[in-house]
Order: structure tokens, then sequence, then C-alpha cells
């Protein structure tokens, strides 16, 4: 009870955070709002028992991308420019993409349920593990062969950031020369 109390807790203030994250005209404060996200969603992840997503999302969501984001916002103006005018294709491209989310969550088990499918086969990668890769450590095999294209790409977003970053520094540092 006191878990689902807490969940639902979370979900709101993510909810006012990302409220305030669209409504906000400081790109500053949009940054810290970001930041207070990704660290409500790294304790969700906790409550929910996935401390290890828990801790990434705390590293790379609330760290490194708000290190970065500030960085950025250090070398553009503070202040979003106005809108030309009230665009209603994004408003409507984000209400058909959580209609389509909630009607694929119906489909699935109940939370908790022992008919789900990390119940049935998730034992499996134990066995399975060394024989199918060669890798002797589970959670390696697990991130470099079974999930290795979703590493890799979870690799290149940080990389890129990390080189949009310095792009920016080097034009920046370019234009103070003048």
């Amino acid at each position: 009870m006191i878990e689902t109390t807490v969940t639902i807790l979370l979900l709101l203030m993510l909810g006012a955070v990302t409220i305030g994250i669209v409504r906000v005209r400081g790109l500053f404060a949009a940054v810290v709002l970001l930041g207070v996200y990704s660290f409500l969603m790294a304790t969700l992840f906790v409550v929910l028992d996935a401390v290890d997503v828990a801790m990434t999302e705390a590293a790379v969501g609330a760290g490194v991308s708000t290190v970065f984001f500030l960085g950025a916002l250090s070398l553009t103006d503070t202040v979003e420019a106005p809108g030309k005018r009230r665009q209603i294709m994004p408003l409507f491209v984000a209400v058909v993409t959580a209609g389509a989310l909630l009607w694929g969550l119906s489909d699935l088990p109940e939370f908790g349920s022992p008919d789900q499918p990390i119940h049935r086969q998730g034992a499996d990668y134990l066995v399975r593990s060394m024989p199918e890769t060669g890798i002797a450590n589970v959670v390696s095999a697990v991130l470099a062969s079974y999930r290795g294209f979703d590493t890799l790409g979870e690799t290149t977003v940080v990389f890129t950031a990390g080189m949009g970053i310095l792009a920016l520094l080097r034009r920046r540092r370019g234009e103070g020369k003048s």
C-alpha cells in the first residue's frame, strides 16, 4: 500500500514537472526542471526495484545531461524566442502518441503477475548465456550480446551529445578571437 502511494505521488510530481518544463520560457529554468525530472524518474525506478536503471538515470539523466545542457546554455541566450503562432500539430501528435501508449498498456499482464514473460524466461539467461555467447559474466552477456544494439544506441546518444557540446565550445572560442 505504501509503495503504491509513493508511486502515485512520484507520478503526480512527474506530471507537474512536465507541465512546468513545457510552460516555462526561461531556458535555465527548463534545464533545472529537466534535472528534477530525471531525479524523480530515478527515484521512481528505485521504488519499482529497478536500482540498476535508477543509477543510470541518476548518472546520465540528472548528472551528465544536465551538465551538457548547462554547457550548451552558456553558449546561447537564456530566454526562449517567442513563437510565431500556436501550433496545434505538436499537441495532436502528443495526444495520438499517448493514446497509442495507453492502448498498448491494455494488453500487458497485471503488475507483479507471475504470468509475465520475465518470470517464465528470465532465469533462462543464467543457463543459456555462457553456451550462446561465450561470455562468463551474465550481465556482460546481456548488455553486450542480447542487448548489444540497445547498448550501442545509448552509447551513441551520449557520444553525440558530448560532440555537440565540444562543437559549440569550439565555435564559441573561434568567435572570441575576432
